[in-house]
């Protein structure tokens, strides 16, 4: 019985040895949906990503890409405008030509609006100054003004203009209750000159949101948004990107989603994959740790993250240039991509 043991265990010995490598290494995710074999073939041929940098904050700084998943700075890291300021955020307007909205700092009164004709230079094109006080049912809204966002909304031909806005001020013993007032409040533009009377909410639950974006898909609107409330066993959802849908640009809209990304994460970004079937959700683990990329072919979901920032390159299924912080990610044409690389140079790294 021992001579009989021993060669069972000699045999299964010679069986593990007999393994290949590969078979015990790490696992291989598949690369994600959404590619195409050919360039000529993609639907959305080329990607734009206006952003900050985490050393120059609020600053305009652009990185570009043929894919979706693969990033590479222009302009060697250095600002493309030295005038702009804010959360970039761009939109193509009524008239075909690009439409930037940003602001000096949170607490500045102004919401500034720049526009381009070719993404490379920018020319301020009108201020808007909201009346924060005149929010219906917002009476001690502060005056701060986050993050503000463009949208133009095709069917109806305006566009909305999204910001947060707070309305308690942080303490020493509860410096979270500052962000969980943050309400998310919109107004109506035809033209980006005149704008709705007053402010107006734009969530009827009362909940934190911030870095809100809206999108139409089909028949319906989609209000990405980040979970503003700070996650405890009791709101596991806190700081988290989720999604409400409505019928119109302006609501109602539902109840946020379950989380799309893990927590103590923002700034999200949505953009087409080159097939146009798939969606790559982007956004940041702050403060400027990392990005992580959640996918999905309906927005509805469900969706699932693919890995990148980990020290396997060819684990990675996507890639950004280092100290990139947050802004907008949105499609563009190859020859607008061309002559962004022809102006400002393109690094491989």
């Amino acid at each position: 019985m021992l001579i009989f043991r021993q060669t069972q265990i000699r045999i299964g010995l010679l069986l593990l040895l007999s393994i290949p490598v590969r078979t015990i290494t790490l696992g291989q995710q598949p690369n994600p949906p959404g590619q195409v074999g050919r360039a000529e073939d993609a639907v959305n041929q080329a990607y734009l990503f206006a952003h900050m940098l985490h050393e120059d904050y609020g600053r305009l700084y652009y990185s570009v890409s043929t894919d979706g998943l693969h990033w590479y700075a222009l302009n060697g890291k250095k600002r493309v405008s030295d005038d702009y300021k804010g959360h970039p955020d761009i939109c193509k307007g009524h008239d075909g030509k690009y439409y930037l909205a940003g602001n000096n700092n949170d607490s500045s009164p102004d919401i500034n609006i720049w526009v381009s004709e070719d993404l490379i230079s920018w020319q301020k094109y009108s201020t808007y100054t909201p009346n924060l006080a005149s929010t219906p049912d917002y009476a001690h809204a502060l005056q701060r003004i986050g993050a503000p966002k463009l949208y133009f909304d095709e069917p109806s031909k305006r566009y909305i203009l999204t910001w947060h806005t707070p309305h308690k001020e942080g303490t020493k013993e509860d410096p979270e209750r500052y962000w969980a007032s943050q309400r998310t409040l919109y107004v109506l533009s035809e033209d980006l000159k005149s704008f709705s009377d007053h402010p107006t909410k734009l969530f009827d639950w009362n909940m934190g949101t911030i870095d809100v974006f809206i999108r139409k898909v089909n028949n319906q609107y989609y209000a990405v948004i980040k979970d503003e409330t700070y996650p405890t066993l009791y709101w596991p959802t806190g700081k988290t990107i989720r999604i409400s849908r409505a019928p119109y640009l302006t609501g109602p809209y539902s109840e946020p989603s379950a989380p799309i990304s893990p927590n103590f994460r923002e700034a999200p970004m949505l953009i087409p994959s080159p097939d146009n079937q798939i969606w790559y959700m982007y956004y940041e683990q702050y403060p400027g740790v990392s990005y992580g990329l959640s996918i999905t072919d309906n927005l509805n979901g469900p969706w699932y993250q693919a890995s990148g920032y980990t020290f396997f390159s060819d684990w990675d299924k996507y890639s950004l240039p280092k100290s990139v912080r947050h802004g907008c990610m949105i499609a563009i044409s190859k020859d607008e991509f061309n002559a962004l690389v022809k102006k400002f140079g393109i690094e491989n790294e």
